[in-house]
């Protein structure tokens, strides 16, 4: 499989990746835990069948110590007892950001609620960016059919 076009050689390509890199490195220099930022990018790719962006995020979070058992298990977080409540929080505000086709309403205040019990403000801002961005990221690598499996830790950071 190849990538459909290759988007950052395109003019509005290279502007749209300036924009969605500074997005992710306002995240990346947050007080937001770097575990959980991976956490809530894993979850978000799955979700939206991004395997180039799975590919990517499981790897760099190896690369940063995150535990295998810890990434087997983030499709099925809500029955693993691996979590923190904190990542539990991001994770769940992660899938209902994600979903929001889904549920009439948005993002349930209860969700936001418990994301906030565990987050400041600044946290919280953190964590809506990369929502927002993961699934920006999802779409286009998506849409694009980018191919997984040849990351190669720390590539695109």
């Amino acid at each position: 499989m190849s990538t459909r076009l290759n988007f950052p050689n395109t003019e509005v390509g290279v502007k749209a990746y300036k924009g969605f890199l500074a997005v992710t490195r306002a995240v990346a220099s947050s007080s937001l835990p770097q575990s959980t930022a991976h956490l809530v990018e894993i979850r978000a790719s799955q979700i939206n069948g991004c395997a180039f962006c799975i590919d990517m995020h499981t790897k760099d979070a190896v690369h940063a110590g995150e535990s295998h058992q810890r990434l087997h298990l983030i499709a099925g977080w809500r029955e693993a007892t691996v979590f923190t409540e904190a990542e539990r929080a991001a994770l769940e505000l992660a899938e209902q950001g994600t979903r929001i086709a889904d549920a009439a309403g948005g993002v349930p205040d209860e969700v936001w609620a418990n994301a906030a019990k565990h987050y400041d403000d600044e946290q919280l801002a953190a964590l809506i960016s990369l929502i927002a961005v993961i699934n920006s990221w999802n779409r286009l690598n998506v849409i694009l059919q980018s191919p997984a499996g040849a990351y190669v830790p720390g590539q695109h950071g």
